[in-house]
């Protein structure tokens, strides 16, 4: 539920997203022309005025009176000359008057009579120095003179009346100087930010900057030192992080001037809605998401849990663990239905252990039976041996026989336990193979078992059986065979024991008629002794355990015992067992 949840979730907030991104990307490329436009008209506002300084300077230069004013005056009187130089000047303070919103100072030099006259209040003398100092043909950012601490400087702009020659003069030149103060550029400025959403200023490398009167010093000055680690083209726009928010800096490069039309904007306030309904998105994201979890949660809890409890429930019950019960803490309709469960699980476990009880002593009772009809067969075949042997006056083997018959009959009677370690029983083999031997000299046997492999827990005297018929009917029917050879392995989760001999065999149809014996109820012409030993091990280790006959790599008949263990590790280091006589 909850992964459901998510997968819902997700597409809405990548949508969400990656329109949200692209909405703040097209209103920041808008922001950035709008900006830029509007910088660039402010600039060509500031060039349009000095443009109209400039051409007013060229064409006053050229009128008669100022002509006049730079003249040699030999034929003039001083009345003249003082009507020269108020028409000069009252031409010069008219065209002050007319560009009110932008005032210039204008002065007028004569280097031919060193003379000069100005529009300003205090009156202008002549400095050939100065003029001389001064006369680049650009625009400067001051006239070279002392400046005190404190006060800003102003524009000026020198033009000459010498064609072709606007820093140099020739001993006679006209020369009209024009400039204007900052407060001109801080107008504007003001005028610019009234209007917008900037910090507008005006930049030169090197020279205080002029700021708008309600400028942020503190945002000015981390601008300036920013801007004064950088190379400045004619127009710049960038993103910079000042005061931890991020800033559009824009810049237009005033070509007469030289300096720069720098506005900051702040990025993070005029995106400042489009982020709060951002942000306000995703915590409504975040709310429905924890309402989603707790819902599921809930539900969990109240109805997934119990409906996974009774499933665990039913399938243990499947396996056959009767025994599992279903504890109930909520009190709702699931806990009448965990209520039903256990009762019936209760009384079900009640008829299979019954049942199992009963199948438990029918199974005691086969073993002891089965085990019971071996004895006597191994006991007829000793008893037997013995008489022959005493017979033929062998003592050793009369002895020898005694002995391991009492050891065999020591072994069998201890009844307290159905079972013996594969230990014992290759034990009592050896004891009856040494026996076959005294009676046999042509008997060998080889014993290959792993260590892990004795450890193993099987039916009392399930190798006997097994290893008389190799004797039997194996060596002892041939003239040239007499090698008998038990191994074992443990592999795949079942543990093989294989006992073969080199006698005559049997044929491919003998042995697929006795494997199928083993699989059908014992007949009256059957013998006992491996039915008997084929149906302990089924007994002692399930179905999947019996009997198996099949042609020996000696040549013989080969004897297979086959059970399943718990274990599936294969081991193969075997001790070796050898007997020759």
């Amino acid at each position: 539920m909850n992964g459901l949840i998510i997968i819902l979730f997700i597409p809405i907030i990548i949508v969400f997203t990656y329109s949200n991104r692209i909405a703040f990307d097209v209103i920041g490329k808008e922001l950035q022309v709008s900006n830029i436009k509007q910088l660039s008209f402010l600039s060509s506002q500031i060039d349009s005025r000095i443009n109209q300084m400039m051409d007013f300077v060229m064409t006053f230069s050229k009128d008669p009176n100022v002509q006049k004013f730079n003249g040699l005056n030999i034929w003039e009187d001083r009345y003249d000359r003082m009507q020269t130089r108020y028409a000069v000047q009252e031409k010069m303070v008219l065209q002050s008057g007319i560009m009110n919103i932008w005032p210039v100072k204008y002065t007028v030099y004569s280097q031919q009579n060193k003379e000069a006259i100005s529009n300003a209040i205090r009156t202008s003398e002549y400095d050939e120095n100065y003029l001389k100092r001064n006369m680049t043909g650009k625009w400067t950012y001051g006239d070279g003179e002392t400046v005190p601490k404190g006060d800003p400087k102003s524009f000026y702009w020198f033009y000459t009346d010498s064609f072709g020659q606007q820093d140099t003069l020739s001993g006679s030149n006209l020369v009209v100087e024009a400039s204007f103060g900052h407060e001109n550029i801080q107008n504007m400025l003001d005028t610019y930010k009234a209007g917008g959403q900037g910090d507008p200023f005006f930049y030169h490398k090197g020279e205080t900057p002029i700021l708008n009167r309600s400028a942020s010093t503190q945002l000015s000055s981390d601008l300036i030192h920013y801007l004064d680690g950088q190379s400045l083209a004619d127009t710049m726009q960038k993103v910079v992080r000042l005061e931890n928010k991020n800033y559009l800096v824009s810049a237009v490069k005033s070509p007469l001037l030289d300096w720069h039309l720098v506005d900051i904007v702040p990025l993070d306030q005029i995106l400042g809605p489009i982020s709060f309904s951002r942000n306000l998105f995703y915590l409504s994201m975040v709310l429905l998401f924890v309402v989603g979890i707790s819902s599921s949660v809930l539900l969990y809890r109240n109805v997934q849990r119990p409906i996974r409890k009774l499933i665990r429930g039913l399938q243990s019950v499947q396996r056959g663990d009767f025994s599992v019960r279903i504890n109930a803490n909520a009190h709702n309709e699931f806990s009448f239905l965990f209520y039903r469960f256990n009762d019936m699980s209760q009384q079900i476990q009640g008829l299979i252990e019954n049942v199992l009880n009963e199948r438990l002593r029918a199974r005691d009772a086969t073993l002891k039976q089965l085990q019971a009809q071996i004895n006597p067969h191994f006991l007829y075949n000793c008893l037997g041996y013995i008489v022959n042997m005493a017979q033929m006056k062998n003592e050793e083997a009369v002895v020898s026989m005694a002995y391991n018959l009492s050891a065999y009959y020591r072994y069998t009677t201890r009844m307290e336990r159905e079972t013996a370690s594969l230990d014992e029983e290759i034990r009592l083999i050896i004891n009856y193979l040494d026996i076959q031997k005294l009676r046999n000299g042509r008997i060998e046997y080889h014993i290959d078992i792993p260590e892990e492999l004795m450890n193993q827990q099987v039916p009392r005297l399930l190798l006997q059986p097994i290893v008389e018929n190799a004797v039997i009917h194996g060596v002892g029917k041939s003239y040239s065979s007499g090698e008998i050879r038990i191994s074992g392995e443990i592999s795949n989760g079942y543990c093989r024991i294989y006992i073969d001999d080199d006698g005559p065999g049997m044929t491919e149809d003998q042995q697929k008629a006795l494997n199928h014996k083993m699989r059908e109820p014992l007949q009256e012409k059957m013998g006992c002794g491996l039915w008997n030993t084929n149906q302990r091990i089924i007994h002692q280790f399930g179905d999947k355990s019996y009997l198996y006959f099949t042609k020996s790599l000696l040549g013989g008949f080969r004897t297979e015992i086959i059970w399943e263990i718990s274990s599936g590790e294969e081991h193969r280091h075997h001790p070796f067992i050898q007997g020759d006589m």
